[in-house]
């Protein structure tokens, strides 16, 4: 039993950390040692984390398997069939099986008492997953606000702005809310970012926020937000190259839209280079392309051209049309201000040939 006891404690440690094969290894150990027991409740409940855990870690169909296998007898279904309900709804989901999620997430629903604020977020975050799933993304937003207040008054600021920014995202997806209604979830879930220790979680919210105030063309806040991501990409323990790249890639794209050339090329090259080092030819590619404009926004036509023949060859390694035939049309307006107007033509040509294939 102490065996038993002490995996399931490293397990569920493992998973708060983000460590999910860990975890598994640890329930599944767990699992094999319950079955030398006499108690079938202890082996349904290890069967239970071991599904969660392969839910949790993106395996929904051998959770579904292990979460079959810990359902209670009617006796003992009381205690704990709404965490049950809610993991085979989070199974279900990963199947994109949604109508059967959304069932299961109802049933949770329906076993909330009034004090448990907690898990009536929980619950309304997967039929807020449920209802992206089912391609409804207004109800989505509605669930995901209603998760927002649930984990407010649990007092977990975190998760109640992770809530927000999820409910941000499904509005603008709708096109069904006004944009200050957008912005004031914004602003809420922006206001509870400094409540956050966790740096990563934070500058996720911050990039987050960020890409809505830039759907909403308010590139002042968005440019913001985007400052706050990347000071906080530095903070993080093990530092996140890929979301800084990203988050650098962002800024440059808000300061081109405030019209802020000058400030906008180093965010730019820094992107680029990143990117770069990376490996992600594609996102390279868009950098180079949002620095070659700023350039030619400055009237610098030669380094424009230089930028945009660096995003066409980018573009061409990762098999973007769209973007090879931006970068043609880019080359020949540089050409055309450099006063080459047949290299010019040649590129417009080629833009219109590209043009064809998208």
């Amino acid at each position: 039993m102490d065996a038993i006891e002490g995996l399931t404690r490293a397990g569920h440690q493992a998973l708060a950390l983000g460590a999910g094969r860990e975890a598994v290894g640890c329930f599944r150990r767990a699992l094999l040692l319950s079955r030398h027991t006499e108690s079938p409740q202890l082996h349904r409940a290890c069967a239970f984390n071991l599904g969660a855990a392969y839910v949790e870690t993106g395996k929904p169909k051998k959770g579904f398997e292990f979460l079959l296998q810990s359902q209670p007898s009617e006796k003992e279904s009381g205690d704990h069939s709404g965490s049950l309900y809610f993991s085979i709804g989070a199974a279900h989901e990963g199947l994109q099986d949604f109508p059967k999620a959304l069932e299961c997430s109802e049933k949770v629903s329906g076993q909330a008492g009034a004090a448990e604020a907690g898990s009536r977020a929980g619950t309304a975050v997967q039929l807020g997953c449920c209802y992206l799933g089912m391609r409804e993304p207004a109800r989505a937003a509605r669930c995901f606000l209603d998760a927002a207040r649930a984990y407010a008054a649990a007092e977990s600021p975190g998760a109640a702005a992770v809530a927000l920014s999820r409910a941000g995202g499904s509005m603008l997806q709708s096109q069904r809310f006004r944009a200050p209604e957008i912005a004031g979830v914004l602003a809420r879930c922006r206001s509870l970012c400094e409540t956050i220790p966790d740096p990563a979680l934070r500058g996720k919210l911050y990039n987050d926020i960020g890409l809505g105030y830039s759907q909403l063309h308010i590139f002042s806040l968005a440019a913001e937000s985007f400052e706050r991501a990347l000071a906080l990409c530095g903070a993080e323990p093990q530092r996140a190259w890929h979301r800084e790249a990203a988050v650098l890639q962002n800024l440059g794209a808000a300061h081109n839209a405030l019209r802020s050339f000058g400030s906008a090329l180093r965010w730019h090259r820094h992107a680029a280079a990143l990117h770069g080092a990376l490996g992600n030819r594609r996102a390279q590619a868009q950098s180079f392309g949002n620095l070659a404009y700023a350039c030619s926004q400055l009237g610098n036509h030669g380094a424009a051209a230089e930028s945009y023949l660096h995003a066409l060859q980018a573009f061409r390694d990762s098999g973007d049309l769209q973007g090879q035939w931006q970068a043609c049309e880019g080359l020949g307006e540089a050409c055309f201000h450099l006063g080459d107007p047949q290299r010019a033509i040649r590129h417009y040509q080629e833009a219109l040939i590209l043009l064809s294939r998208c």
